[in-house]
């Protein structure tokens, strides 16, 4: 099959299978997870997950035999195209599609593979990312929570912090350190199960006035040693690893502002004005061609370097830097445009849009901090792209 034989079958599926409900923004409550206990709010978003699940379309590129699409990556970016096309939303959104399931289809044993992968695409399992602690953030390879060896199993104690979305996750992949004599060296890579006695909880409160982000602690959690993912003491590299992918995915969110808001140049002609099809004030007009302008530019370049080669050694850090930042920008010349409304919060005067708006403004300063600060992009790029010494 030709590529465009493939696009017009994939638009012409779409047409009939992606339900109208799916085709309209998407509030950040209207997400679809998946999980044991899914939560499908929107009436129709069940049904548009199942449809591309049995596609195999929730994870496109991955082998059919893991319950993926099987796609060629011309084919993913097609489908992404058509999707993009009648503003389809993500039927499903999980860390194992954008992180685990990556990292165990490059450096995974058959097992593993076989155990995880299809579950993931089938919304059956969420999962966390137990990474940063309180004393080790930026220094992620100070973390401190351990894992000692008894014999059978392992005994995990410690602290995890921003983990995003840990209070409704079943399963959580989490860095410990299994060797105190050493730094990077002595951490190793564990999957488990969050339902675990001796896993407590606490969601953390942000200024948006969500709570994504969560407190984790550990009191003599047993794992299983079948759920140690490498080797021991070989969690650094395999962290590393999937960083890359974890950036290349938040790069792509940022970009595109979580598809919670209506397409970025109508709702700057919404609140700008209409004039004969153009946004009425031209410096406003300016701003927002200059967007999308970048966004087109970060589009291209996004094509030609996910997947390549290259994109664990920095190109990912670079992705993600500037993805994060376009998205922080563009939130600042919607908020320009919105003037008042930008502020709405709660309150009759305001329509969901407006009320949607401000909290998109907040969140979006996390996305330069979540999955490595900008800063340590900057580090990443200087060493590892430009080759700048220390």
């Amino acid at each position: 099959m030709t590529l465009e034989d493939f696009r017009s079958e994939t638009r012409a599926w779409l047409e009939e299978n992606c339900p109208p409900g799916m085709r309209t923004p998407m509030p950040d409550d209207e997400r679809v997870w998946g999980g044991k206990n899914p939560v499908f709010k929107h009436p129709e978003s069940k049904v548009w997950m199942e449809r591309m699940v049995e596609r195999g379309w929730t994870a496109p590129q991955w082998p059919r035999e893991y319950g993926g699409g099987g796609l060629s990556r011309a084919e993913a970016a097609i489908l992404t195209e058509e999707m993009n096309r009648i503003s389809a939303r993500p039927p499903l959104f999980s860390f194992g599609l954008g992180m685990l399931g990556p990292l165990l289809l490059d450096i995974g044993t058959q097992a593993e593979k076989e155990r995880y992968l299809a579950p993931i695409t089938r919304g059956e399992i969420r999962w966390c990312q137990g990474y940063s602690e309180p004393g080790a953030g930026s220094d992620l390879a100070g973390l401190q929570t351990r894992a000692e060896d008894k014999g059978d199993h392992y005994l995990v104690n410690g602290q995890k912090v921003w983990t995003s979305y840990a209070h409704h996750a079943d399963w959580i992949f989490c860095l410990v350190r299994t060797d105190t004599s050493v730094k990077h060296a002595g951490i190793s890579f564990l999957l488990f199960d969050m339902h675990s006695p001796g896993v407590e909880v606490r969601p953390i409160k942000l200024i948006s006035g969500a709570s994504a982000f969560c407190e984790t602690f550990f009191d003599n959690v047993k794992v299983p040693k079948d759920q140690l993912v490498g080797e021991v003491n070989g969690g650094w590299a395999i962290a590393k690893q999937l960083l890359a992918h974890e950036r290349a995915m938040i790069s792509q969110l940022g970009a595109r502002g979580g598809n919670r808001l209506p397409p970025f140049k109508d709702m700057a002609r919404r609140y700008a004005g209409d004039a004969n099809g153009r946004i009425a004030d031209p410096l406003l007009r300016d701003l927002v061609a200059r967007q999308l302008i970048n966004d087109r530019a970060f589009e291209s370049t996004s094509k030609r370097a996910i997947g390549s080669a290259d994109a664990a050694a920095g190109v990912a850090s670079m992705l993600k830097y500037y993805g994060t930042e376009q998205n922080k920008r563009k939130m600042e010349v919607i908020m320009k445009c919105a003037g008042y409304a930008g502020l709405g919060w709660e309150g009759e005067e305001f329509d969901d849009n407006d009320l949607v708006l401000c909290r998109s403004w907040l969140r979006s300063k996390g996305n330069s901090i979540e999955g490595g600060t900008s800063e340590v992009q900057l580090n990443v790029i200087a060493k590892r792209i430009l080759g700048l010494p220390d």
